[in-house]
């Protein structure tokens, strides 16, 4: 009874803390809007009359004084209703949702890159911490973090694609439609053009988490549970993996959730280097061509989803480790 009441406290939470930060974006989000122009000029253009766009701005509220203004806005973002794109015209939420799947994807690829090799190299690097081949791998995660994105993404194009031609440079290859959600992942064309993107999103994170997951398995393998287990006769399999291993990865589910937000962020520069066409091609767009509304709409709806993401962390930490999770949430 006082764990699921615990949870319940936990959940609650949780669900008004998600509420606060998405009350705190859309106050940066209206913020930017009023202070980036005069979003009637935008819309309208220069052929219009002042009276014209005195007469507009009345019809639409941006006339009366900003409190009201953030109370309606507010209220069109809770229906869902954030604008109207000037360079699309149409609603600025259907247009970035519309490049959702192809950004979704870019990460998702990036993030299975990172979870495929951190671990093996991690546990690796551990268990030979004197080998040559960890200090080798070790070395190379040094280089990793400190070479930009964008170059590292020029590199493997410059290689895989001038040099030998074996992969797409450009674009996202061909898609197929599944009701509102396009992708590439079902085609040979479309896996082949995210190869490269991913590949160059996942050096972010990669080189970092190879270097987590060795410090994490080493402080675990330094525990009594594990000298037990080695007493006891289990093989190096068990020990390592059964045993220290999970354990190491435990506090690592949150700081990957996190993390999942950084390689959101860096997409602005992935997608730019390989002209792929997902939100953050979209935002740089939206910037360069002064759309407002939806610059401010790519604002809240990446702003949304690191607090889904951050919640769902939360809850994976909680099914892992119950106890742990709601200690910590006290």
């Amino acid at each position: 009874m006082h764990t699921a009441l615990s949870a319940l406290g936990f959940f609650a939470r949780r669900f008004v803390q998600a509420l606060l930060v998405m009350l705190a974006i859309l106050v940066i989000a209206f913020a930017v809007r009023t202070s980036l122009g005069d979003p009637i000029r935008e819309f309208t253009g220069q052929a219009v009359s002042e009276s014209e766009r005195a007469d507009l701005r009345k019809e639409l509220g941006l006339d009366r004084a900003w409190p009201v203004q953030f109370a309606d806005y507010l209220g069109s973002a809770a229906r869902g209703d954030l604008g109207m794109s000037f360079i699309y015209k149409k609603s600025t939420v259907d247009v970035v949702l519309a490049k959702f799947p192809a950004s979704f994807e870019l990460v998702l690829g990036a993030s299975l890159i990172v979870l495929l090799f951190c671990v093996p190299a991690g546990v690796y690097c551990a268990v030979r911490r004197d080998n040559f081949g960890a200090r080798l791998l070790l070395g190379l995660s040094v280089l990793g973090i400190s070479v930009p994105v964008f170059l590292t993404g020029i590199i493997l194009i410059t290689v895989f694609s001038v040099w030998l031609g074996w992969l797409p440079a450009f674009g996202r290859g061909e898609t197929v439609a599944l009701g509102p959600w396009t992708t590439g992942l079902l085609t040979r064309d479309g896996l082949a053009h995210l190869l490269l993107p991913a590949l160059t999103l996942s050096s972010i994170m990669l080189p970092l988490f190879v270097r987590l997951v060795r410090s994490a398995m080493l402080g675990e393998l330094d525990h009594d549970y594990v000298r037990t287990a080695w007493a006891k006769g289990a093989s190096p399999f068990r020990v390592w993996i059964v045993h220290a291993l999970r354990n190491a990865l435990l506090p690592l589910v949150a700081l990957g959730g996190l993390q999942v937000g950084t390689l959101v962020a860096y997409t602005l520069l992935t997608e730019t280097v390989f002209q792929w066409p997902g939100m953050g091609f979209l935002f740089l767009e939206a910037v360069t061509r002064s759309d407002i509304p939806l610059i401010t709409t790519y604002l809240v709806l990446v702003g949304l989803l690191f607090v889904v993401v951050n919640t769902l962390v939360d809850l994976a930490s909680l099914a892992l480790d119950p106890r742990v999770s709601l200690e910590g949430a006290r």
